[in-house]
């Protein structure tokens, strides 16, 4: 039994969220035009291209088996599904703003009299309330950030990054309702019956996250600075050591590192006596 995954059809979570599923060996056959069903080369996977918004009803409901969202619309939708993994990209957070000249500067110059817009109500009526607080929330699809302007809502809660966009709008952040990023998400039964196959999907994703932050280091040496190389490479489990056919006494290293580690390591390296040094990209690391 073959499952379906459910990816955001637009948006800036789309492409990358394509990328890391191809890299985990799940190519579309036809990338270029994406139609609402896509066959990928595998025959028991199929990728299904909706709202991001939508996703996460429907892994709960089982109109597809995994799915690929952030935290924030899971959270938004409270969504009974199984979170399996962070794709560590689309780090955001739900935080609620006011206007930069406003007298309200943290929650406690909020008042139950003010009104509220936002994209997220059921996100921002839980906080609110926890606070103490119920305000009057303004549902909106989209620009958020003039509600307080043209009188619609004295506050925003609204998605942000770096908070860029909202004080170029003059508005200051006075709190954070939720920190979200990008999760591969499954349905519970679909987990239960498909257990194996949705396994590998996730195992593969991981593998294609964890690579993104690891690189591959080669080099040739005499075998007499072998020992100066094995202290310097901090690899996953110690660098692989292999034979050179040559008339000189040379070996070949190799070992995952951290893409940090890269630029100081090269140069230790060549000091010690390593040769021949390539640094290479990889795919996956299961």
């Amino acid at each position: 039994m073959g499952i379906k995954i459910a990816v955001p059809s637009k948006g800036r979570i789309s492409n990358p969220s394509i990328e890391i599923l191809e890299k985990a060996g799940l190519q579309l056959k036809d990338s270029a035009n994406r139609k609402l069903i896509s066959k990928t080369y595998n025959n028991e996977i199929d990728i299904m291209f909706a709202r991001a918004a939508d996703i996460p009803e429907f892994v709960e409901d089982g109109i597809v088996d995994m799915g690929i969202t952030g935290l924030d619309l899971i959270k938004e939708k409270n969504a009974d599904v199984e979170i399996l993994g962070d794709l560590n990209f689309g780090e955001t957070s739900l935080v609620i703003a006011s206007l930069e000249d406003s007298d309200i500067n943290s929650i406690d110059d909020i008042k139950s009299n003010m009104k509220i817009a936002t994209e997220f109500p059921n996100l921002t009526e839980k906080y609110l309330k926890s606070k103490g607080l119920n305000l009057k929330i303004v549902k909106l699809s989209g620009s958020t950030e003039i509600a307080p302007f043209i009188g619609v809502a004295d506050l925003i809660s609204d998605l942000t990054s770096t908070g860029t966009t909202l004080r170029m709008n003059h508005l200051k952040i006075i709190d954070k309702i939720l920190n979200s990023s990008i999760k591969v998400i499954a349905n519970k039964n679909s987990l239960k019956n498909n257990e194996d196959l949705i396994e590998s999907v996730n195992t593969s994703v991981k593998g294609v996250i964890q690579a993104k932050s690891k690189k591959l280091i080669m080099m040739n040496s005499q075998s007499e600075y072998l020992d100066k190389i094995k202290d310097l490479m901090p690899a996953m489990t110690g660098p692989t050591v292999s034979k050179v056919i040559s008339k000189e006494d040379i070996v070949a290293v190799q070992a995952v590192v951290d893409e940090s580690e890269v630029f100081d390591l090269v140069n230790k390296l060549r000091n010690v006596g390593a040769k021949d040094i390539l640094v290479l990209p990889i795919e996956r690391i299961i």
